[in-house]
């Protein structure tokens, strides 16, 4: 009788074109490295590689939300189980160096050893149509903010009779005034400077109109996606977005809600010696979801009567107004990962 094959783990570091794989057995035994192309055909091409030497147990992707997001949807989709691996650390690259196949290595150990044991977002379902969204916001918000700029550095040096009518408005109804002028020939400072402000003030309507859709479409998104989140108390269209993004399409995968909130950043880490028993900020995590909490600690101390209450009889008890938010935000983090994990109702 054949003894049974022996289950191989795989690791991939992966790039824009090219991926680098590397398969390893159950005592972590390098069996083998190869180049696939970043394709539909070199995914299939991976995976019919690495089962040459054993049936797959696990894949660990590097860059699972980047370069590596189509070999993460294919090999799920395959089968196979995908966790995602981080960058091996600094010490590790000093120690072993720099490559390609080592990275993979790196990757194929870690996930064998358990190091590596997150699951991946799936990005198919709705938060990936608010992330994506989200993306050419964000884009949109700081090309109008930098046109606004560049606006007003235009008016600033402008000729006197020019700059003299415009310097008392506000931004949209510079922008509208700007946006109607006809500067004519550019035959004068005075003309050019007036082209000038109108194309600057025009393009600031455009960001702004594309500004005013997206806006329409995430909230549409958001409020499908997570009705009771929305409905809380300091939570907007803005912050559940993001704490939808940072869950992903798939919150089942986060342990729990301590899990939750070391993702989010707002977990407080020990920092405790000696005699000395506290807590320090964290530092770590999502910093766009951690500003997502914070925005909405800072609402509700501002309107919400119980957090008010808090913070009075916290503040009596000598803790900082730094500490009180890093207790606010851990409370929020638990009552947020309970609306991201419970399913919204189903319309009748």
């Amino acid at each position: 009788m054949t003894a049974p094959p022996t289950p191989v783990t795989v690791g991939v570091d992966t790039h824009l074109d090219v991926h680098v794989a590397a398969v390893v057995d159950q005592t972590g035994r390098l069996l083998a490295t190869q180049a696939f192309p970043a394709s539909t055909r070199g995914y299939v091409a991976l995976v019919t590689w690495a089962e040459r030497y054993g049936p797959v147990q696990r894949v660990g992707v590097e860059g699972t939300g980047t370069y590596g997001a189509g070999l993460t949807r294919f090999v799920r989709a395959y089968g196979l189980q995908v966790v995602e691996v981080d960058r091996p650390d600094r010490a590790t690259r000093r120690r072993q160096g720099k490559s390609d196949p080592i990275d993979a290595q790196a990757a194929a150990r870690a996930t064998l050893a358990g190091v590596a044991a997150t699951t991946p977002k799936t990005r198919e379902g709705q938060v990936e149509m608010i992330r994506v969204l989200r993306v050419a916001r964000r884009g949109a918000m700081k090309a109008r903010v930098a046109a606004a700029e560049q606006l007003y550095g235009v008016l600033y040096s402008a000729p006197e009779e020019l700059r003299a009518p415009l310097l008392g408005l506000k931004t949209k109804a510079l922008v509208g005034a700007c946006a109607a002028m006809r500067p004519g020939p550019l035959t004068s400072t005075t003309a050019a400077t007036k082209a000038a402000l109108r194309t600057l003030a025009r393009r600031w309507q455009q960001l702004q109109a594309e500004l005013t859709q997206l806006d329409a479409q995430l909230r549409a998104l958001v409020g499908a996606a997570a009705p009771t989140l929305v409905a809380l108390p300091g939570v907007g269209v803005d912050t559940a977005g993001q704490l939808l993004v940072t869950a992903g399409d798939n919150p089942q995968r986060l342990r729990g809600e301590a899990a939750f909130a070391h993702l989010s950043g707002a977990a407080p880490i020990p920092a405790s010696s000696g005699r000395t028993d506290r807590h320090r900020l964290n530092r770590g995590g999502d910093r766009h979801a951690n500003n997502a909490l914070w925005r909405i600690a800072l609402v509700r101390m501002r309107c919400h009567p119980p957090t008010r209450a808090y913070v009075e009889r916290r503040t009596k008890q000598g803790l900082s107004k730094l500490d009180i938010m890093r207790c606010l935000k851990r409370y929020i983090a638990r009552e947020v990962y309970q609306h991201l994990t419970s399913p919204p109702p189903t319309a009748p």
